[in-house]
């Protein structure tokens, strides 16, 4: 009976945590046409690494790892062609979930660092929408360390660049 209790209150404790983290309003609309805006790749060809950003002007930016459009939000003066002026112009930020393919909120989600898993883009930041995933990939692949979206710094981006 305690095991029932158990499996039951983790079920339910799981599937709270989905509603709170899944947003079903987030969409990823691209085609074989869609590159990503710092790399210039097809993102088609890996979806579980695409990550959009949606603009205030209605501009969809997409990009071919969590780690590309962290570089975009961190540095978008690099491309004044978009005309991203601030922080004020991204509606949403958003990257698909590495374990369930679903599009989440990027600013809510869990990234692991130091893995032995490459993006398109080579070493990179494997996105998830809970912790426990997160958790439990780090555990699978050597995961260094698990990092929200506000403790990504540009000089980590660069160091997975191969720039530092």
């Amino acid at each position: 009976m305690k095991k029932l209790i158990t499996a039951m209150l983790l079920a339910s404790t799981f599937t709270f945590t989905t509603l709170l983290t899944a947003d079903d309003s987030y969409t990823m609309n691209y085609d074989k046409n869609t590159t990503c805006l710092v790399r210039n790749l097809n993102v088609y060809k890996e979806p579980k690494w695409i990550a959009k950003i949606n603009l205030t002007n209605a501009k969809e930016l997409y990009f071919s790892s969590p780690k590309s459009m962290i570089e975009f939000y961190l540095r978008p003066g690099k491309w004044n062609e978009i005309g991203v002026k601030s922080e004020d112009d991204f509606k949403d930020i958003i990257i698909t979930d590495f374990a369930t393919m679903k599009p989440t909120d990027a600013k809510g989600a869990f990234y692991v660092y130091g893995s032995n898993v490459t993006s398109p883009a080579g070493d990179d930041l494997v996105p998830f929408a809970t912790f426990e995933a997160a958790k439990n990939f780090a555990k699978e692949h050597n995961g260094k360390r698990i990092l929200h979206l506000n403790e990504i710094s540009d000089a980590l981006i660069k160091l997975l660049n191969g720039n530092i």
